[in-house]
């Protein structure tokens, strides 16, 4: 399979969990968190399938399309590290959706990402949210929950917050 069909395959496996995602949180209040802003398309299909939620996006510096970028007040710039606490302090265990799509094509790397990163979402999900993410997220107090139809295992990974 070529790099290109690789990334449309994600990419279709990202849109297809991310809407399943939205309908699984219909009752469920709270914001949405998108980690990984990139050039903003996620962003923009997120602004479309739940228009009514605030989403707050993260990422180390902007550089999306103009039109994709959000508000300041909705924008967490710096390295997820600092940005995730900052946000806890602001939201609080508030949030029904949380995307992740942070990483580089390195395994290890991506793991160490993971294992650092799962623990700063805990305390941000509430009972019954939702995590949509790229890579498997060790943890503690959520439930994996099984790939949409025509999502291949280990192409995204959804969770449910206990």
């Amino acid at each position: 399979m070529s790099r290109l069909d690789s990334f449309i395959r994600r990419m279709q496996a990202q849109r297809t969990c991310l809407d399943a995602a939205a309908a699984m949180i219909a009752g469920v209040p709270g914001p949405v968190l998108e980690l990984g802003l990139g050039n903003g398309r996620t962003y923009d299909h997120l602004r479309e399938i739940l228009p009514d939620r605030a989403i707050y996006v993260f990422d180390r510096r902007v550089k999306a399309h103009p039109d994709c970028i959000p508000p300041d007040d909705r924008l967490f710039v710096g390295e997820v590290t600092d940005t995730l606490p900052r946000a806890t302090a602001r939201l609080g265990r508030s949030v029904a959706l949380i995307h992740t799509d942070l990483g580089t094509g390195e395994v290890a790397a991506n793991a160490a990402l993971a294992r650092t990163v799962g623990p700063l979402l805990r305390p941000l999900l509430r009972p019954g949210g939702i995590c949509v993410a790229n890579h498997a997220l060790p943890v503690g107090g959520w439930t994996a929950l099984p790939e949409p139809q025509g999502v291949k295992p280990g192409r995204y990974y959804l969770y449910r917050a206990g």
